[in-house]
């Protein structure tokens, strides 16, 4: 049975909006004042989720006074899922697109998880639209490239089992692997991701969904000795010169603390870094009063709303 495309349409304080951008249509929530004099904040989700896993920071940024966009993921949801073009430089395009799209001079950054990744890396590939960059339980990308470097072992582990032919796509799609990810990166007794675990395995069983993501995960291991992997290690290796927020949970069973110990290295620009005591993966559903209070206060200090 094929999941139906409106399962991501959730409503609430928020709009729904199709954007082009980067040769690609996106799946965009938008929600606050849409004052291109406002400052933006591009919300970008983890693997295995969608825009939804920003449910709780969204309507508090926009009261805020932010002007906040939380987009799908080229392959994700409601967004394009084109069978090539995978690569992390692409993706980093494809929010500098929705930024150039929405009128906005430029944006915070703020990614998750799998998101992370890409708000880690568009310092390097979208410079003047960047102002800042918040990430969410996700180290500086240069170690799932670098050999040498700490890798945590359950991260290598899932990174491998994606490497295989057809049987990821088909546990996301027909299988409980959602839900096992889902739990199985949380903290233990926190059910705020796991709690949506019937949503997220619908937004997998769109067409082409399973098998965009996991090509992602596939090229991040495919693309190191490659000619694109060794420009994006080329880009990524400048340190980042505008503000970083760095988040974990100290219950993280994915990303554990020894991970992120070489972030600041990469960093020129104001760096902080925070960790949520009791949270594991998925912060903003673990711990979403915490990580509002936190983006608030880096973006008021950073992007501040002017009256």
């Amino acid at each position: 049975m094929v999941a139906d495309s409106s399962c991501v349409l959730v409503p609430g304080p928020w709009e729904h909006h199709n954007i082009p951008a980067n040769g690609a249509q996106f799946h965009v929530v938008l929600a606050g004042p849409q004052d291109p004099a406002r400052p933006l904040v591009v919300l970008l989700h983890a693997f295995p989720q969608f825009w939804w896993a920003w449910r709780h920071q969204i309507p508090a940024l926009a009261e805020a006074g932010y002007r906040v966009a939380a987009m799908d993921l080229r392959g994700f949801a409601g967004s394009d899922k084109p069978p090539q073009r995978h690569e992390t430089a692409v993706f980093a395009r494809d929010v500098a697109g929705v930024i150039r799209s929405l009128g906005a001079p430029g944006a915070v950054i703020v990614g998750h998880g799998f998101g992370g990744t890409v708000a880690w890396s568009m310092p390097s590939f979208a410079a003047g639209l960047t102002r800042a960059v918040a990430v969410l339980a996700n180290p500086h990308p240069l170690p799932l490239h670098s050999f040498g470097n700490h890798v945590p072992l359950r991260a290598l582990r899932a990174l491998a089992r994606f490497q295989v032919p057809w049987f990821p796509e088909h546990s996301l799609r027909h299988g409980d692997l959602v839900a096992r990810l889902l739990r199985a990166w949380s903290a233990p007794g926190n059910d705020g991701a796991t709690s949506q675990s019937e949503l997220y395995t619908q937004a997998m069983g769109l067409p082409f969904a399973a098998h965009s993501t996991m090509e992602h995960f596939r090229w991040l291991v495919r693309a190191t000795p490659r000619t694109d992997g060794r420009r994006y290690l080329a880009a990524v290796r400048q340190p980042v010169a505008v503000p970083v927020l760095s988040v974990r949970g100290d219950a993280d069973p994915l990303m554990p603390a020894g991970a992120f110990a070489r972030d600041a290295d990469h960093v020129a620009g104001p760096w902080r870094q925070e960790v949520i005591p009791g949270a594991g993966h998925f912060l903003p559903e673990e711990a979403p009063g915490r990580v509002t209070e936190l983006l608030l206060e880096f973006l008021g200090a950073h992007a501040p709303v002017l009256a």
